[in-house]
């Protein structure tokens, strides 16, 4: 079969202007960039208010392993099987983060005969809304250094200044460093770093406002440290809000792209679930509500941090609900989770398939009991996989009332997931069940955190050193109380360790550090060793990414 890269560039693509016209969107509001992907602007659409919100359907999966699960290949590929079986459906994702591409991933438009393209585009710099979001939040780093050099007028602490600076790639030599080096001409001294783009405050805020207005006001609440009498420094305050507004006012805009089957698609913002809240915009997922009847969208790495997140968070803060939930899982990763080896993958292993199972349990028993969603396993399906190893997984999620769908969307395209299609539809037509949350809004922050690490997480336990907890008591005591949790961990396990695989339970999770985003209404608990700049691996994707003597890119998957 070939590369994916090789299948998107052999596509057959429809004028950006096509797919907008069929979804019924005004001309006035599409923003071509070239003939493939536009900007939307969804307030010159005021017809598209009187229409019934679709049907949301969030896909979802087990805690992700090397061996590969394929959220973003299913929800592309279920997106065009709902297409397939005669339904109105479009895609809505994240977009892909440049430092991923170019280190683990490789790319992030899906995969096979489910993706979205034009591939490369998506992957590479896109409509730059991750180029506006890093301007706009190095503009507020500039202007507090700046604000401080000038005479500190706000009374700036420099050593309580919280806010980074950020860049869209992966670099752990810049975690931690010094700025203002070279003398007074240059700058007061301090201690700074950076974070990934996808881990800044004004990505979540982007992805969580409502409208410019709302983007705007938010980024005013920013705090970016405290003043030597123990004020609240806000973005507000160094004037910096309005021209970084100025510098997202068209980063706010979906962006409208296609699948290989042509089924539209919304690609918008791009924070991590594991640093962040992991959802793509609020304005994307609503304004597909009013264009499609279904809408797929993803939440990333497993049920623990993506879906908790997009419920706790998105739907918290949006009122968005979504119909049903999709949860990913493939016997090799399962046989992983179950302690076998990568080399060994491929061998049948009922015991260890039994073990790894004990990961999707705990994620069906937590979209099921605690958040009240109905759900399916799909199961992207490979060719080692034998009829025994199927028929034990069917077996045990039969005794939770879930069904396992084979899908097959990567080699057939949304053909291959039309069963998966299928099963959707008969969850959405059943009575929905109210929405639930992990936690309520009048929890204590520590209540919060303590409802996640021992409902989702299977802990014991949670624990933070007494400056944490202080830090923590302090923001609960200024107000910010009501404000929901966003944990920063590890994507690989339900506990802070990335090697125990499984279910892990009794274990504890420790707090290393806290942070306010009062812009995005919602505080960072960062736990054990998680980092908000990862570095790149040993040999980085970079290194096979290439571009031939004709002007193709070669090695994006």
């Amino acid at each position: 079969m070939p590369s994916d890269i090789a299948i998107a560039q052999q596509a057959q693509l429809n004028k950006v202007s096509q797919i907008a016209q069929a979804l019924g969107l005004n001309e006035a509001s599409v923003e071509p960039y070239g003939h493939y992907k536009a900007k939307i602007e969804p307030a010159l659409n005021p017809q598209l208010q009187a229409r019934a919100d679709g049907r949301l359907i969030l896909v979802t999966a087990i805690s992700p392993t090397p061996a590969g699960e394929g959220k973003t290949t299913t929800t592309v590929g279920l997106g065009d099987a709902l297409n397939h079986i005669g339904k109105r459906a479009m895609v809505c994702l994240r977009e892909p983060a440049l430092g991923p591409v170019f280190g683990m991933k490789g790319g992030a438009a899906g995969g096979g005969y489910a993706q979205v393209v034009p591939m490369e585009d998506i992957n590479l710099h896109f409509t730059g809304d991750f180029a506006a979001v890093a301007l706009a939040h190095n503009l507020l780093s500039a202007m507090i250094d700046n604000h401080i050099h000038h005479g500190n007028a706000l009374g700036i602490d420099p050593r309580q200044v919280s806010w980074k600076r950020v860049m869209d790639m992966n670099d752990r030599a810049l975690r931690q460093i010094v700025v203002g080096l070279g003398g007074k001409v240059n700058g007061q001294a301090r201690e700074d770093g950076f974070d990934i783009v996808v881990a800044s405050e004004v990505m979540a805020i982007l992805c969580l406002c409502d409208d410019l207005a709302d983007l705007k006001q938010r980024l005013g609440h920013i705090v970016i440290g405290y003043g030597f009498a123990g004020q609240a420094i806000t973005a507000s305050a160094l004037q910096a809000h309005g021209a970084m507004a100025v510098l997202l006012k068209n980063a706010i805009k979906p962006n409208l792209v296609q699948t290989l089957e042509h089924t539209p698609a919304l690609i918008h913002g791009g924070p991590f679930a594991n640093i962040a809240h992991g959802c793509n915009s609020v304005i994307a997922t609503r304004l597909a509500l009013k264009l499609a009847d279904y809408v797929v969208t993803e939440a990333g790495f497993g049920a623990d941090l993506g879906a908790e997140k997009f419920i706790d968070i998105k739907c918290r803060k949006s009122g968005l609900r979504p119909a049903a939930a999709v949860i990913v899982a493939t016997v090799r990763a399962l046989k992983y989770h179950g302690g076998v080896d990568l080399t060994a993958l491929a061998q049948l292993n009922l015991p260890a398939l039994l073990a790894g199972i004990a990961n999707l349990q705990r994620h069906v028993h937590n979209l099921q009991q605690t958040f009240g969603l109905p759900c399916v396993v799909a199961i992207n399906r490979f060719t080692q996989d034998t009829d025994a190893e199927l028929a034990l997984l069917a077996e045990q999620m039969a005794a939770l009332g879930v069904r396992v769908v084979l899908a097959e969307h990567w080699a057939k395209g949304g053909a291959g997931a039309a069963a998966l299609a299928e099963e959707v539809v008969r969850l959405t037509e059943a009575a929905p069940t109210p929405l639930r949350f992990a936690y309520e809004d009048a929890d204590t922050l520590w209540e919060k955190m303590h409802k996640l690490a021992t409902r989702i997480y299977g802990a014991a336990d949670i624990f933070a050193a007494r400056r944490i907890r202080e830090q923590i008591d302090k923001l609960q005591q200024d107000g910010y109380g009501h404000y929901p949790v966003c944990v920063a961990k590890t994507q690989y396990s339900f506990s802070t360790d990335a090697a125990l695989r499984g279910a892990p339970s009794g274990h504890r999770v420790t707090i290393r550090e806290v942070r306010l985003c009062a812009g995005a209404e919602f505080i960072v608990m960062v736990c054990d060793d998680i980092m908000t700049m990862p570095g790149l691996p040993k040999v980085p994707c970079a290194t096979r990414i290439d571009i031939d003597a004709a002007g193709h890119v070669v090695g994006l998957f």
